[in-house]
């Protein structure tokens, strides 16, 4: 199987800023003057799901070799509150305080309404839709094969959750923020994509995908 590397064309239509860096091939779009960033993810083959002494791994996630044939644009952060009051007028948000929050208390039809009112706004081919299962399973991994897509145990420094990984009613471990954060608060992955994994409950990806 051919996989092609490259968007079919570059920069895209609806972007108003591109270029590559480090991480790979970005450009943006922009909603009532609030601008997203999307990172090229390039096809291949990745193996999905986890091995059977992963701790905290389910009995479904039997791991198997998947391949994605084509490449795909993917939001770097998730979607921000300040992009989705721009999209639909108004902000559901349980944690506010700051634009650069993600969007959170969101139910799937409000996810899909936004996506809808998106691409209403951007009337150009860029087609934001949400991403299937392997395809956040891949961007998230990035090329790696551990647990999480760095090294080591997941820390509370790395990442914005509870702290703790058994449930135990509201208890949290100390330094958690109980709160979200700055949708680019922690580090980003390798391929420059933000709060991939353990986030704090949030929705708040949602539309943010597109082959276009």
């Amino acid at each position: 199987m051919l996989l092609e590397p490259n968007p079919p064309e570059f920069p895209a239509p609806w972007a108003v800023a591109w270029g590559e860096d480090l991480y790979g091939l970005w450009q943006a779009f922009e909603i009532e003057g609030v601008r997203q960033v999307m990172r090229w993810i390039v096809p291949g083959r990745f193996l999905m799901g986890s091995p059977h002494d992963e701790e905290g791994r389910f009995n479904s996630e039997l791991q198997h070799e998947l391949t994605l044939s084509n490449g795909f644009w993917l939001a770097e952060t998730a979607c921000s509150q300040a992009l989705w009051r721009a999209v639909t007028g108004g902000n559901p948000s349980r944690f506010t305080g700051h634009e650069d929050f993600p969007v959170e208390n969101v139910s799937w039809n409000d996810c899909r309404d936004f996506i809808n009112l998106a691409n209403e706004h951007l009337e150009t081919e860029l087609a934001l839709r949400l991403p299937t299962e392997a395809e956040w399973e891949y961007a998230c991994r990035a090329g790696t094969t551990t647990a999480f897509n760095f090294s080591g145990e997941l820390d509370l420094e790395r990442s914005n959750y509870r702290g703790i990984w058994e449930w135990r009613g509201v208890e949290w471990a100390e330094g958690a923020r109980h709160s979200t954060g700055r949708v680019k608060k922690h580090s980003c992955n390798r391929w420059g994509l933000y709060q991939m994994q353990a986030m704090f409950g949030s929705g708040a990806r949602t539309g943010m995908e597109s082959t276009g």
